[in-house]
């Protein structure tokens, strides 16, 4: 049985085996071709052995049930002892799970194991770093730039760090970007349209100047983009809009940002850089004979 330590970080609920198992299946099968001929010349049939993931550096924990399916699917029998619960903020140094099983699966799984779990960690600790600098002002949200395949996990990672997912995928709501407005005739046209036509899904409207804004205000839409608005102009945005709209900021977002448009005003930040820019945690996997 797995053993949990939880110790701070988003409490995002456990992503439910289905969501993962096909996409480590054909990950393994991807890496491992005809099979792994560097272990297979060099360690016995039959050999167990014990190995530790290592965190290298302070990290926040995402994905660990999907490195567990990723070893399990390679040794049925292997055992996956948890030391931390996705979410957790860990130290360098910090054994993260120790793995015990038959040494050449084990070696056939590291790397696939660690490449979900360094992708996964990554997201998660860049998160929690947007989400520690907005301190509770203003909600850290992510968009749909993710890794194709990926989207489930990537956005799971997020709330892990302590983030909100914005739109899983295009039937979640109504929001009408810059190509939607050139084709439907103008910000106004496309935004009274979404709102006869939205059927009680939420709309949201981007709009990339304060006269847009004003236009959308007209039309009675309940959420507003600003889009790559200086910080002068989301406070004026938000006096404008004075409670008649939620109002999102997205463009032009850096971590160092993100304190001051805490203080605008404004209810949310989406930020793409925390699925398609997130470095890869800094883990390490640790063999021996068991």
């Amino acid at each position: 049985m797995a053993h949990l330590r939880q110790r701070g970080g988003g409490q995002a609920a456990p992503l439910p085996l289905d969501a993962y198992r096909d996409l480590v299946r054909s990950a393994l099968a991807e890496d491992r071709g005809q099979g792994d001929v560097t272990s297979a010349a060099t360690i016995t049939v039959g050999q167990r052995a014990r190995g530790v993931i290592l965190a290298n550096a302070d990290i926040v924990i995402a994905g660990l049930a999907v490195a567990a399916e990723t070893f399990r699917q390679a040794d049925p029998s292997v055992v996956v002892e948890v030391h931390w619960s996705d979410g957790a903020h860990v130290q360098a140094g910090e054994t993260v799970a120790s793995v015990t099983g038959d040494a050449r699966a084990l070696l056939e799984a590291e790397r696939t194991a660690l490449n979900f779990l360094q992708r996964l960690c990554g997201i998660a600790t860049l998160t929690a770093k947007f989400v520690a600098a907005a301190a509770g002002g203003i909600t850290i949200l992510d968009t749909r730039k993710t890794t194709p395949g990926f989207r489930v996990l990537e956005k799971y990672a997020v709330r892990c760090g302590g983030g909100t997912n914005h739109r899983q995928r295009l039937d979640d709501g109504i929001l009408i970007k810059d190509n939607h407005k050139r084709l439907a005739g103008g910000v106004r046209a496309a935004a009274v349209r979404a709102m006869e036509q939205s059927s009680g899904l939420p709309v949201e409207v981007e709009v990339e100047t304060l006269a847009e804004l004003d236009e959308v205000l007209k039309a009675g839409v309940p959420r507003i983009l600003l889009d790559n608005f200086t910080t002068y102009d989301v406070r004026e945005a938000v006096a404008r809009v004075a409670g008649r709209a939620a109002i999102e900021i997205s463009g032009g977002v850096t971590l160092a940002r993100i304190p001051e448009l805490a203080t605008t005003g404004a209810q949310y930040v989406s930020v793409g850089a925390l699925t398609h820019s997130a470095p890869s945690a800094d883990l390490s996997f640790e063999l021996e004979p068991a």
